[in-house]
């Protein structure tokens, strides 16, 4: 059998010779015991976000001071730039609850609903959250809307590329960019260690209400973005629950799955890549195949 040194050694070799680098960390949640590649790593976490603004919304339920009930008006086009499903591409005004806002966001990524949920509890408020309940490492600074407003808004679509081409080559050192929305210093962040001690709390809670836990552990289980790490780790005998994030050239996907033998497993990976191009499934089956390797090689430990 290869050795753990080695096997990393050849998932960092399959990922630079796919244009990708990345975090990575696979976390066995009842032991503690995990495996990954520079898991330290912080990164722009896109609308991996949205996870714990969900938490912070049903921690405010829980305490009063909201209510699931209540019913926002969002009007046409929401409040964020379209987005390809969801209420940005509503024609009409629409009247929905606080509970059904959350749905939206966690399981179809719906930026519009996620901003409307961003107004009732600002990003100064949910990392203030974050921090009471023990939860470190993430910082939320800006809403989604803010993601919008980068290059590829604003090009058509045949030179979309162009934008991807910027992401790639204007970083700076110590995670800095040119683009506020990539520089780690200005933009939403945190790394996959960060997100895997967030999916530990969730599906083992003791900070965290348990209801509260539940209901983020079913609106991850609900995700239908699932072309990413799903084919990985979804079977018949076995659950995936997840969030995605993406923007440019970051790809990103923390999730748990749970085994029917009991056996249940964080996984984050945090990706950049280096081809300019805004679609790359080879991409997202490689951090598929790299997180269900670290897994495997976890499970046989």
């Amino acid at each position: 059998m290869t050795s753990v040194e080695g096997l990393i050694g050849e998932l960092r070799r399959a990922l630079d010779d796919a244009g990708l680098s990345g975090s990575f960390l696979v976390r066995d949640l009842y032991s503690g015991d995990e495996i990954g590649i520079e898991p330290d790593l912080e990164f722009p976490v896109a609308s991996l976000v949205k996870i714990p603004l969900a938490l912070a919304t049903l921690e405010r339920i829980r305490r009063g001071e909201l209510d699931g009930t209540t019913r926002l008006l969002v009007g046409p086009g929401g409040v964020t730039a379209p987005g390809p499903a969801g209420l940005s591409r509503f024609r009409h005004p629409a009247e929905i609850a606080v509970d059904d806002l959350l749905h939206l966001s966690m399981t179809v990524s719906d930026n519009t609903a996620t901003d409307a949920l961003f107004t009732l509890t600002p990003p100064a408020e949910v990392a203030a959250i974050l921090q009471g309940l023990g939860v470190r490492g993430i910082t939320v600074r800006h809403t989604i809307g803010d993601l919008a407003k980068t290059l590829a808004e604003l090009l058509p679509r045949e030179d979309v590329h162009l934008a991807h081409a910027l992401a790639i080559e204007a970083g700076t050192t110590g995670r800095g960019h040119r683009i506020p929305q990539l520089d780690v210093t200005l933009a939403n962040s945190g790394s996959a260690r960060a997100f895997l001690d967030l999916l530990q709390v969730l599906w083992a809670p003791s900070k965290i209400d348990a209801d509260v836990a539940e209901r983020v552990r079913g609106l991850m289980g609900d995700n239908m973005l699932r072309h990413r790490l799903a084919p990985d780790f979804s079977s018949d005998a076995s659950r995936w629950s997840s969030k995605t994030g993406t923007l440019l050239n970051l790809r990103h996907e923390v999730g748990v799955v749970e085994h029917a033998d009991g056996r249940v497993f964080g996984v984050a990976a945090l990706t950049e890549s280096r081809v300019p191009a805004m679609h790359q499934p080879g991409a997202e089956a490689l951090m598929g195949q790299v997180a269900r390797a670290l897994r495997d090689r976890l499970r046989e430990m």
